[in-house]
């Protein structure tokens, strides 16, 4: 197993599924977890679904990625109840995701791939 994790945090359930499903197709060594979604399966966010997906992934040391602002806002009250380490990626979803998802797998190192992630974020 991949010393870093990944979470994946859509207001849309089908979002976070599929790009869970992505990832894992390239890197099937790298913990994956996802939150997607209300509690009720509607578009939005949920801090139970966040902590479950958070307490889920096998790694001690995460990435997040998130799609929407208040994913962002909920990760953070997540973070601060954790005792993982969790680095919150304010790049594109998608692209950052499979970017750390890769290199991840191959155990690259956290700088070198924090460093990678940075280089995706349009400033």
């Amino acid at each position: 197993m991949a010393k870093h994790g990944i979470v994946l945090v859509s207001h849309v359930p089908e979002i976070a599924e599929g790009l869970t499903a992505l990832l894992k197709e390239i890197a099937k060594d790298v913990s994956i977890t996802f939150a997607g979604g209300t509690d009720e399966g509607e578009i939005g966010s949920s801090f139970d679904k966040i902590s479950e997906a958070v307490a889920n992934n096998e790694a001690d040391e995460i990435l997040a990625f998130y799609d929407l602002g208040s994913a962002k806002m909920t990760l953070d009250m997540v973070m601060e109840l954790s005792d993982k380490k969790i680095h919150l990626l304010d790049a594109a979803m998608v692209e950052g995701a499979y970017t750390a998802a890769t290199l991840a797998q191959g155990n690259t190192s956290l700088e070198d791939i924090l460093n990678q992630i940075e280089l995706l974020i349009v400033k």
